[in-house]
């Protein structure tokens, strides 16, 4: 008799294999709710921080102007960095006083900018290894900079005044944007991914 007790009590507690596995599903299927919701934080977050980085960039460019009363470039044009121009190390060791750098001569950090953490891969800083000098991205492409070096406070807009970019030229002595996720330029940047300083 006791046993026979033992025995359905041992059998009133279980569970049984069908309702582990409804368990498992369930848990499953939540998950796979979860994980575009989590993806899209993500993005966010990393549009953030580009929509900061190129803030924190134009406001050092602005500063080096103030102190030199010039922009960091022996261009007499208006001149681009990054993808599509000169590549953005020689503007960003200017910008953080390296040693040996030609026009800010008294090495005054404008911006402070950490190092990729993977130097083979570089996203989010400055490139050690690949890229040495350059400033990346959240997503691993080189930061856009046009500077006003012809100093008519006009800058083409990259954009052309179209893709809901803004008017063309921008009234502006520097202009920095990121590529976004797709590291691409939009058609429309409502819509898209890129990240401009002047909106």
């Amino acid at each position: 008799m006791l046993k026979a007790m033992q025995r359905r009590s041992f059998k009133g507690n279980a569970f049984t294999l069908i309702e582990l596995l409804v368990v498992i599903s369930i848990i499953i299927i939540l998950m796979g709710l979860l994980f575009p919701a989590f993806r899209g934080a993500q993005d966010q977050a990393k549009k953030v921080q580009a929509k900061n980085d190129i803030t924190q960039i134009v406001t050092a460019i602005n500063a080096f102007y103030t102190e030199y009363g010039r922009y960091p470039t022996n261009s007499t044009s208006d001149i681009r960095f990054g993808p599509g121009g000169t590549a953005n190390d020689v503007l960003f060791n200017e910008l953080r006083g390296i040693a040996g750098t030609t026009l800010n001569t008294r090495q005054i950090v404008f911006v402070s900018l950490p190092d990729v953490k993977d130097p083979t891969n570089p996203r989010a800083g400055i490139g050690t290894t690949t890229g040495a000098g350059q400033f990346f991205d959240p997503w691993g492409t080189a930061c856009n900079v046009i500077l006003d070096a012809d100093y008519d406070n006009q800058i083409t807009n990259p954009y052309g005044g179209s893709a809901n970019a803004g008017i063309s030229p921008l009234r502006q002595g520097v202009i920095a944007w990121s590529l976004g996720k797709d590291k691409t330029q939009d058609t429309d940047v409502k819509k898209g991914d890129d990240v401009l300083s002047w909106q």
